[in-house]
């Protein structure tokens, strides 16, 4: 994570609705084969912890349970550009939200990580647009059953949350608005709107 404290929210709800809204984070973990990572959706239990599931096969899934580990999410970014400041010496950057998760792995029993998929399966499908959602119910018991045995959940007890909002806190109420309008221009709408809620 950036190591300027300015760039800190520490806002522990902030960081729930991230893993929500993002939906799918990275999980980092060393293997005997080396460091790995592999891309992965999200579910935090909202007691701490953050669940996940792997498929069987994965370079990670035999090594997780019981060690330490990171999930990093990454939310929106985009280029600011130093044209956008008033005084244009200066250079460009990259504005950018992420959250880095560490802690412990535990591997799950299987209805749990049947509950865990459903409930990440309903989550998104109550926000997807478009005819009636799918539910678990719509696959046949034994191609249920198949798909299951192919994947390994997870859930990490969360000992840390780090957090980056670099947002251009470090530049006048003007420039950042300019950097916020040139960022939304070019299409980078989400973390212009991060930069005017939370770059005060």
């Amino acid at each position: 994570m950036h190591p300027n404290p300015a760039y800190r929210n520490g806002d522990r709800a902030l960081h729930e609705t991230l893993i929500d809204e993002i939906g799918i984070g990275m999980i980092f973990a060393e293997t005997p084969d080396g460091p790995r990572v592999a891309h992965t959706p999200l579910l935090s239990t909202g007691d701490g912890a953050v669940q996940f599931h792997l498929a069987r096969g994965n370079a990670l899934t035999k090594h997780l349970a019981g060690t330490n580990a990171l999930i990093l999410v990454n939310g929106p970014d985009g280029y600011a550009s130093a044209r956008w400041h008033e005084d244009r010496n200066t250079v460009s950057t990259w504005n950018f939200v992420a959250l880095e998760l560490e802690g412990s792995i535990r591997r799950m029993e299987p209805e749990g990580t049947l509950a865990m998929v459903e409930a990440v399966s309903n989550r998104h499908e109550a926000r997807t647009k478009g005819g009636t959602p799918w539910t678990m119910e719509d696959l046949a018991a034994d191609k249920q059953q198949r798909l299951l045995s192919a994947i390994v959940g997870f859930e990490m007890e969360v000992r840390a949350w780090r957090d980056t909002l670099k947002l251009s806190q470090d530049n006048s109420d003007a420039d950042r608005e300019a950097i916020a309008a040139g960022l939304e221009a070019n299409g980078s709408v989400a973390i212009a709107q991060l930069m005017r809620t939370f770059a005060k």
